[in-house]
C-alpha cells in the first residue's frame, strides 16, 4: 500500500514514525503489523499497560498507564508523525467509573498529549457502538448521528469521545484528526481474550463447534457486521499514511443474522422475543457469572449496519476476508485456546 506521507519529522532511519496507544490487544496487535508491513512508515512505538514478549522487528516498547495521574505522555509523543490510540478498557461492566476513567479520561489526556507534542496526526478508535440506533435494512454512512446508546458503558463512552473530539477538530485544526468506527473485529489469536472479555467462563471454547450448539436465538433487530481485525488494521495503516481526515466505516460483507450464524454453527434458528434472554443474561450478569452487561445487549440490537464507500474510496480499503470468514477464523481460535504473548491476548482459563 504505497500512500502519500503526513509532514512530520521522520523516524530517524527514514519513514515515519507511529506511535501505538494499546498495541498489544486484538486490534494493536495487528495494526502495529500492517504498520511494519507499510513501506511508508519507518518505526513504530508501542504503549501498553505491560509489556509483551512479543516484540516484530521496528518496534519498540513503553510501559504506559494513560489514565489520570499515569506517566507523562508528551516526552512519549514528540516527534512522531502519528498517534494511533486503540487503548480500551470493557471491564469491570459493573464499575463503569473504572471504565469512563481509562476510556474516556484516559482517551482525553492521549488527545491532549498530541496537541501538546505537536503530533500531525491523530487516528482514533472509534466504534459502530458510537452510533445512534439504525436501520437494519439499509447500511448507513458517516454522517449518521453517533450519540450512541446511552445504556451502555461501551457505546455511551465512545460516542463521547465523539464530542470531545468534535470540539478537539475545532481548537486544533493543524492536526488531521480521523476517526475509525469499524464493525465487529475478530481474530483467531484475539478468541482467548473475547471470550474472557464478554461471555467468561460459561462458554467453554472447546465446545463452540458446529454441531454441538443446538439452536441460536433469532431474536428482533440480531443483524450485525463482523470484520477480520487484520482487514481494519490495513485501513489504520492507510489512515495513517495518506493525507485524509475524518471518520471512516470499515465493514464488509455479508451482515449477520440469526439464519447465518445457525449455518455457521450447523444449528437451527428459534424465533424468541428478545425480553426472556435479555432477562437471563441480566441475572447471570448480577450473579457476576458473565461479565457482559444485559446494556451492552440491548445496544448490539439496535446497532446500525455500516456503508464503508468512503474507506474503499479514499483509503483504497478493501477487506480480504468475509464477515463469515473472520466469525470461523474467531471460533476456531476459540476452540483451540488461540492467542498471542502479549498480555490481553495470551491464553488463560
Amino acid at each position: 500500500m504505497t500512500a502519500t506521507p503526513s509532514s512530520g519529522s521522520g523516524a530517524p532511519g527514514g519513514g515515519l514514525r507511529v506511535v501505538v496507544v494499546g498495541a498489544t490487544g486484538n486490534v494493536g496487535t495487528s495494526v502495529v503489523r500492517a504498520l511494519l508491513d507499510d513501506p511508508a512508515v519507518g518505526s513504530v512505538l508501542g504503549l501498553a499497560r505491560r509489556l509483551p514478549d512479543w516484540r516484530p522487528v521496528g518496534t519498540d516498547w513503553r510501559p504506559v498507564n494513560i489514565e489520570p495521574g499515569g506517566a507523562d505522555l508528551v516526552p512519549l509523543f514528540e516527534g512522531a508523525d502519528a498517534v494511533v490510540h486503540l487503548a480500551w478498557k470493557f471491564q469491570p461492566t459493573h464499575d463503569p467509573a473504572e471504565t469512563w476513567r481509562t476510556n474516556v479520561l484516559g482517551g482525553i489526556r492521549v488527545f491532549d498529549a498530541v496537541a501538546a507534542a505537536g503530533v500531525p496526526a491523530l487516528v482514533h478508535a472509534s466504534s459502530v457502538g458510537a452510533y445512534s440506533p439504525g436501520p437494519k435494512d439499509r447500511a448507513v454512512d458517516e454522517t449518521w448521528p453517533t450519540h450512541g446508546w446511552p445504556q451502555a458503558a461501551y457505546t455511551r463512552e465512545k460516542s463521547y469521545l465523539e464530542r470531545v473530539l468534535d470540539t478537539y477538530e475545532s481548537v486544533h485544526p493543524d492536526i488531521r484528526v480521523v476517526r475509525m468506527r469499524p464493525a465487529f473485529l475478530f481474530k483467531r489469536e484475539a478468541a482467548s481474550e473475547q471470550r474472557r472479555i464478554f461471555a467468561g467462563r460459561l462458554l467453554p471454547g472447546r465446545l463452540v463447534r458446529p454441531g454441538l450448539i443446538p439452536i441460536v436465538p433469532d431474536l428482533p433487530g440480531l443483524r450485525v457486521q463482523a470484520l477480520h481485525t487484520d482487514d481494519a488494521a490495513t485501513a489504520y495503516a492507510a489512515a495513517v499514511t495518506r493525507p485524509v481526515r475524518g471518520a471512516f466505516n470499515l465493514a464488509c460483507d455479508p451482515p449477520l443474522d440469526a439464519a447465518r450464524l445457525a449455518e455457521i454453527l450447523k444449528a437451527r434458528t428459534v424465533r424468541m422475543p428478545a425480553a426472556p434472554v435479555r432477562a437471563a443474561l441480566s441475572a447471570a450478569w448480577r450473579l457476576r457469572a458473565v461479565p457482559a452487561s444485559p446494556d451492552l445487549f440491548d445496544a448490539v440490537l439496535r446497532l446500525p449496519l455500516l456503508d464503508s464507500a468512503r474507506a474503499r474510496a479514499e483509503l483504497g480499503w478493501e477487506p480480504r476476508h468475509t464477515a463469515v470468514e473472520a466469525v470461523e477464523e474467531f471460533l476456531e481460535g476459540l476452540r483451540e485456546g488461540a492467542g498471542m504473548a502479549t498480555a490481553p491476548l495470551a491464553p488463560k482459563p
